[in-house]
This record gives C-alpha cells, structure tokens and sequence, in this order.
C-alpha cells in the first residue's frame, strides 16, 4: 500500500477525507467510524494503523524536505546580498594553473620554456575546467568529471558515451533501414560524428569509457588532473606523423605540433643543415632555387621553395600543334591547337582531312572499305566518292519504346516514334487502357504509402511504389528550445542545433561561446574588468573588483568619518550592512509556520570611538591604553600603597583619588582619604626581648623596655626574675653570671658521677676527680683509683697466680660434670634402645614361605637405624 501523498492529487483528498479503504489494488482504507482510532478495517483494537504510519511519514518527510528547501532559500539569499566568491575564484584559478603547468612540463622542458604553440590545447584544457563549456551537443547538457565521455578523433568534440552511443545505433538504423532483407549486413555503413560529420565504422562505435589518450579504461576522478585524464603522459602519434610522441600528459583537444630538435637541410639542398623544431623542419634558405623548368629552357627564379617548381611565368613565341601559325603564349605551356580544319589531302584523293589541327598523319579516308546501308543488314564495297544505297528491306531497329521494331524499310535518318496501341498498365498497377505505345500513361490516383520519415504520405500520382524521400522540412523544434530542423523531413533524433550563442558578463567585455541552448544554464564567464558601477556608500570611490551581475558586495573600505571626539571611524563601512528583522509577522495560530527572518540594507551609526588614549589611573599607579569613548580616569583595582603617617603602613584601601594638601608635596605620601592606620607596633624589638612595644604604630625608635623576665638558670632547676633591659644590653659574661643559679650543677658525667661545678651554660667538663675500687678478672683483688685515670686508661689491675690456679681448677671441675652427664645420657638411650627392641620381636609373623633362603644380617645392620637415631637426636638437643 502507497501513502497518500504518492498516490497524486486524488490520493491527496481521499487521505484529507478519511475515506481511504481496502479496495482491490489492495490500498489500504481508513473508514469514518475507526479514523478517530487510527484502525484498519478487520484490524483488533488497540493495533497501530500502518497507513496512518505512512502519513506520519510522509509529513515528516515533507517538513524535513521543506525546510531544506528554505535553508536552501535563505543561503541563496545571503550568498546575493554578501561579498563575492572572488577568493574562492582566486583559489580555483590558482589550483587550474597548476594543473596545467604540471601538464606542460615536459613539453615546455624541450621548448626552453616557450609555449606558444599550446595555445589551442590550452582552450580546450580551460574549456575542461570551466563550468558548463563542455557541452554534450546530443543532449544539450553539461559534461561533469564523474560522467563517462567520448571524444571525436577528428574535431576533439566531447559527448557523453551513453549519447554517442544511442547516436551511432540510430544513424546506423536509419541508413541500413531502406535496404531490403537480403542486402542488409552485406555492407558496412558508416555513421558520422554529430558535429564534423567524420565517418566511423560500425566496428568503432564505442563501448567503453577511456581517457583522452586511450590508455586507462575508467580513469579516476582526480582533482588535480584535468577532468577525465588518466595523468599518465600522452605518447600519441604526432599528425602529420614524424616518428615522435606527444608529450604532454593525457589532455583533451589536438596534440600540439612536435618540440623535438632535428637536423635537416633546405628545400634546394643548397645551404646547410641546421637544427630546428621537428614541427617546423621544413624551411626555405631564401636563395634562388635555380632548378631547371618543364620548358627545358628556364631556370626557376623562386627563392628556395618546398614541392615542384611553378610553370615558367616567361612568354615566347610559339607554333600550334599543325605548325600553321604562331602566336606568344607563355613558355609553360608549348601545345596549343589552331582554329583551322588541317585540310589536308587523304590517301584516297578524293577528300580532305577535316580535323581541327592536330600532329601526325591525318589517316585513311573514312569512306573506304566494306559500309553498310543505314539498317545494318547489307555490306558494300563502293568507292568513296560514292554514297551507300538501301537495302530495300524492312529496318527491324528497336524503337524507343524498346519493345517494338521498326516496321518502314531500310532508310537514312532515325525511325519515327511507336504509333502502335497496346493495352498499358500504369506506373502504379492499378488501372490499364489501350494507347499508342510512345504514350506514358499515368493514372490520377494518388499513393497512400507513408514516405521513410514515417509521418506524411506520398501523395504522389500514379507512384511506382519506390516513394522518393520527403520534401518537407522537418520543423521539429531542436534540443536548444530555440530553433527548428532546417533539414528535410526524417527518421530519429535531429542533428545538433549547430548555431552558437554569446554568453557575456555583465559589462559584456567577456564573451564566450556555447552551443545554442546552454545560454539559459551555464554561469556567464568570469571577467577580468574591474567594476565600473558607481560606489553606493558614502566613499568617492568604491573598493575594487571584478565585474559581476546582482549587487557590488558591501564596501570593505575603512568607514573614515569624523566622530564626536574627532577621530577618524576605522572600522569597515556601514552604510550597507544587513540587519536581521524579527517580529514583523505574527502567527495566527500554532499551526502556522514560523517565518524566516528578513534580511535588509541599512546604514548603521559609527560604533564608539576605539582609540587608545593614555590615561592615569586615580592613585597614579600606571598609565593604561584606554578606548577613546571611555577614556576617563579610573581604578586600576591596586592597593593605595601611600605611606602612612606612621611612616611604618602603607594605605590599603582600593586605588582611589587623593587630594594633595601641597603642590611641593610628594606624590607618595598619604592623603585625607586614604586610611588611618590603626595597627600595633611592629618594629623589630632588641635581640631577647620578647615583649611588644607599649605604644601604638609611630615613627622613630620605641622606647627601653622595664618589664621583668621569668627565665630559668643554666641547669634548669631554679626559676629566676631579670629585668629584660639589664639582659638585652648585657654582654655573654654578664648573661652567663645572670642566668646561673649559683648551686652545684645536678648533671651526670659519662662516668655516673655528679658534677662538681656551680650551675653553668654549655657541657660539664670530662677530668671526674671521684675515687673508685678498680678489681682483676677474677674479682679477687681491688685497688682505690681517679675516676678520670680509669676512663683514659691509664690504670689496669692484673690478675697474679694464685687467681690462675684457682680459675684453672674451676675449669676442670666443669669438664668433669659435663663428661658424666654425657655417660649418663648413653645409658639412658641403651635402656630404651633394649626396650624397643623386645617390643618389635614380639610383633613379627612366622609366616614366610619354605622355600625362600633365610640370610642372616650383621649385629650393623640390624641396629644401624636404633643407634643413629637417638645420636641425631642428641646431636640437635646439643646444639
């Protein structure tokens, strides 16, 4: 089932009724009484319609496809109103230029640069890339790179393939359908190119798409070659042929004339060979040729010219053919004929040569020998002075009609017309009647047949069947809408409008050609000439560009009028600018369409002065470029940073503006606006004095301090009261007395012992004068010792003899016990060994076979495992 708004207009008031239903096409019908549901008839309820789908559909379609089209609209709109694509134009030219030097390079490689000579291919090049040039004269349509195209080898036309191809099929038809069954096929019709008319074989009609130089079979579209070039080089033959290739890389148009450099001679052979252009090898030394003339007489007094010599220009005397007169005639033309009859006597005697001058002998009379009466049935041997008599018999001559003989008898002169009736058919077979035979007889009927353009009829009287072509003229309006057929009446498709149309721009200085019919599609062309419109805007003159239809783009030019502050206006000029208006219509409903908005042409007011004006901020911080409409005096957001009186504080309110109470004053003291500073002193206070200042912020030194200070002694056990200024200004002795509490200092030495000095600052010193008990080794002997002397080393207590013995006695009575708790340890072991051993002897089994060989183990290797396993054991427990 279709929506609606494919069916056409029918479709369209039957889906605005709701009367659609199910017929026998199979469309769907919405019914009156389920429009309201959306339901389809036989469909349950609750079921989505899919025709009313398809019209959702088809609306969003629509909606989506209409706005596109204002889109569309409007950016036509703004690409009027807005400043020309001459950069884009710029571009595109520039990218053109390219292409074509790429294309050029070789060629231009073995000219030294000079291409002078590529001037025609470099039409056809730009007609390639200009927008509609390369018109398809089948069609009548432009030819795009991504088309398949096919060029004529002989006028370099381009068509598109599919266009060609339907043009060679019906020029074949139309020239091979006259023939009948049995000659069709037997010859090979040619059919000609649409616009130079240059014959091709049905062999060559084209089937596939290549590219200008044959060699790539659907080249690639490729922005940076010229349309439907492969890129590769040409390599085509030269015409005429020299035996060199072309090398430029696959273009469209004639191959330029060959670059290659040869050495030839001139056309006399006379000079010497030189080097030149293979295109141009044929030149002229400009000396005088000197070649002997046809006259045999003359030499040639041309300069050195190509091909055979002119006939002598030289005038002589000169006989006739027969010798009887003599005239001057030019030298290159020595046989000429008299008037004169030769005259001369034949063999016979009797008569006279009557030929017009000729050379030779005249030859036999003409009356001699064997001649026949004028029936041609008797011969006769007479003399020739006398006349040959009739036969007497009946001529028998065929007449003219060809079928009947003359029935007089053998007489001079030719026989009288056929007098005789006979029943006549006419030429068309319709009608016979009984008439003298030499009477053509032509019925009035006229021929019904249709002639070969098949539309007019014979109309012919009396027609043999074999209808002659139309006389008419065609009539038939031509694809360019413009002109009519001037050929005569036919089959199939008519030729190609031939006439031309110019397309100028709009100044009409540019001018191009097209073919009739693409005057009302192609964009005119590009012109070079400046704009000679007068300027709109306020400017003398306006901004230069290139000539254009429609309006000059808006003034760029700076604006320049004289604003209020007396500067100049340096933005663009406004006297045209677009301003979108809004809210001109308003809708009747939510149903209506939102309209675009409207685009107009307005001056606008010069915008405010931009000029940067140097100006101070209000607490003279810096000196800031300022717009000149807004150049007054402001707050550069610093702190104030003027100094205080206190001459400790700076001012910390915002940048703001200060009176000065003097002209002489400095610019950085404070002002009556600026703040009061209600801050502590904060003056660095003498070295250990950590009380603050009594006063209040204030210039100059702060006053001595008199309070007292709660410090501890040196060793940190006293607490002691000084006055703070009797210790900031002591020196390191008197603080040293100051802080010590006179007591004996409570640290330990690095011996254990209590230092003996008064309570001190720093390290206690190391000399410890305490007397200790210094013992030997073996804590047997003692002696009193300096504790100081034993710290360095000096003193050592050795042990005598008496403590050797007793240690070496000491000694042995330890190896001793350790030797009999090792014995005992043994025994123990052996007692469990023995006691495991009766347990296994009593779990054994006598159940070992009779046969088998009983060996007899070793005490070793029975007990191997008992014994080293509690030694292990012991070994671990040991260590």
């Amino acid at each position: 089932a279709r929506p609606p708004a494919a069916r056409g207009r029918g479709g369209a008031r039957a889906a605005a009724a709701g009367t659609v239903g199910e017929g026998a096409s199979g469309e769907c019908r919405v019914l009156p009484s389920t429009r309201a549901a959306g339901l389809r008839v036989g469909e349950p309820a609750g079921a989505r319609s899919p025709c009313r789908w398809r019209e959702l559909s088809s609306l969003k379609k629509f909606d989506e496809i209409k706005k596109a089209n204002q889109a569309a609209a409007k950016k036509l709109v703004e690409d009027q109103l807005s400043s020309s694509s001459e950069d884009d134009d710029e571009d595109a030219e520039v990218k053109q230029g390219k292409i074509l030097d790429k294309t050029f390079n070789i060629y231009t490689s073995q000219t030294d640069g000079d291409a002078s000579e590529l001037e025609r291919t470099r039409q056809y090049m730009n007609d390639a890339f200009q927008s509609g040039a390369m018109t398809c004269l089948i069609c009548i349509a432009s030819v795009k790179r991504n088309q398949a195209v096919w060029s004529c080898c002989g006028c370099f036309c381009i068509f598109h393939l599919v266009c060609i191809q339907k043009w060679a099929k019906d020029s074949l038809f139309l020239v091979s359908s006259p023939l009948t069954d049995d000659d069709f096929g037997k010859k090979d019709y040619p059919w000609p190119c649409p616009k130079c008319r240059f014959e091709y074989k049905r062999s060559e009609t084209p089937s596939r798409y290549y590219c200008y130089c044959g060699k790539v079979e659907n080249p690639t579209v490729d922005p940076w070659l010229v349309p439907h070039s492969c890129g590769q080089i040409c390599e085509r033959e030269f015409k005429p042929s020299c035996g060199h290739k072309c090398l430029l890389l696959c273009h469209p148009g004639p191959c330029p004339p060959c670059p290659k450099m040869v050495t030839t001679s001139c056309h006399c052979k006379k000079a010497k060979p030189v080097p030149r252009r293979c295109s141009a090898k044929e030149w002229s030394c400009r000396l005088l040729c000197g070649r002997t003339l046809l006259c045999g007489q003359h030499a040639c007094e041309n300069p050195c010219h190509a091909g055979d010599c002119q006939p002598c220009p030289r005038v002589s005397k000169q006989r006739c053919i027969c010798g009887r007169q003599t005239a001057e005639r030019l030298c290159a033309s020595p046989q000429w004929q008299c008037d004169q009859v030769c005259g001369k006597c034949l063999p016979c005697g009797n008569h006279t040569c009557e030929k017009v001058c000729h050379a030779g002998p005249c030859g036999d009379c003409p009356r001699s020998g064997k001649r026949s009466c004028p029936c041609g049935k008797t011969k006769f041997t007479l003399p020739c002075t006398e006349d040959v008599p009739t036969c007497g018999d009946s001529c028998d001559k065929v007449l003219e009609c060809g079928i009947h003989k003359c029935s007089q008898r053998c007489h001079r002169g030719p026989c009288e017309i056929c007098r005789q009736e006979v029943e006549k058919q006419c030429r068309c077979g319709k009608h016979t009647k009984r008439m003298p035979c030499h009477k053509p007889y032509l019925c009035e009927t006229k021929c019904t047949k249709i002639r070969d353009c098949q539309k007019h009829q014979c109309r012919r009287k009396c027609c043999s069947g074999n209808c002659p072509p139309c006389d008419q003229v065609c009539g038939r309006t031509l694809g360019c809408r413009n002109h009519k057929c001037p050929s005569g009446c036919h089959r199939g498709s008519c030729n190609p409008c031939p006439e031309t149309v110019d397309v100028k721009c709009n100044c009409g200085k540019t001018v191009i050609k097209v073919p009739c019919g693409r005057e009302r599609t192609i964009k005119p062309p590009k012109c070079k000439q400046l704009c000679s419109r007068p300027p709109t805007c306020h400017h003398s003159t306006q901004e230069k560009h290139y000539c254009h239809f429609g309006q000059c783009p808006p003034c760029r030019q700076p604006c320049q009028k004289t604003l209020t502050c007396g500067h100049l206006c340096p933005v663009s000029c406004h006297d045209q600018a677009l301003v979108k208006q809004t809210g001109l219509h308003q809708s009747a409903g939510p149903w209506e369409q939102p309209f675009e908005p409207a685009f107009i042409q307005t001056a606008l007011p010069c915008p405010p002065c931009e000029v940067p004006i140097p100006v101070e901020c209000l607490g003279q911080h810096e000196v800031s470029p300022l717009p000149c409409h807004s150049a007054n005096p402001y707050s550069c957001k610093r702190f104030c940073g003027r100094l205080l009186d206190c001459q400790n504080h700076t001012c910390m309110k915002e940048c703001h503006h200060v009176t000065r109470l003097n002209s002489n004053a400095d610019g950085k003291k404070a002002g009556p606006e600026c703040s009061q500073c209600e801050e502590e002193c904060t003056k660095p206070r003498p070295a250990g004095c950590p009380h603050r200042c009594v006063l209040p912020c204030h210039p100059g030194d702060c006053p001595s301090c008199l309070q007292m200070l709660k410090i501890k002694c040196h060793c940190k056990l006293s607490v002691l009261y000084i006055e703070c200024l009797k210790l900031t200004c002591a020196d390191l002795k008197e603080k040293e007395l100051l802080i010590s509490c006179r007591n004996q200092c409570p640290k330990e030495l690095p011996c254990g012992h209590r230092c003996k000095e008064i309570c001190h600052s720093g390290s206690c010193p190391l000399n410890c004068s305490q007397k200790v008990k210094l013992r030997c080794l073996c804590k047997r002997l003692k002696k009193e010792v300096q504790c100081s002397k034993i710290q360095e080393g000096q003193v050592s207590l050795e042990c005598d003899a008496l403590c050797k013995e007793m240690k070496r006695k000491a000694y042995e009575i330890k190896e001793a016990e350790a030797k009999a708790a090792l014995e005992e340890e043994k025994r123990r072991q052996q007692a469990e060994l023995e006691a495991f051993e009766n347990r296994l002897k009593g779990r054994r089994k006598n159940k070992r076979r009779k046969d088998e060989v009983e060996v007899e183990q070793s005490s070793w290797q029975k007990y191997k495992n008992f014994i080293m396993l509690p030694m292990f054991g012991v070994a671990v427990v040991m260590v």
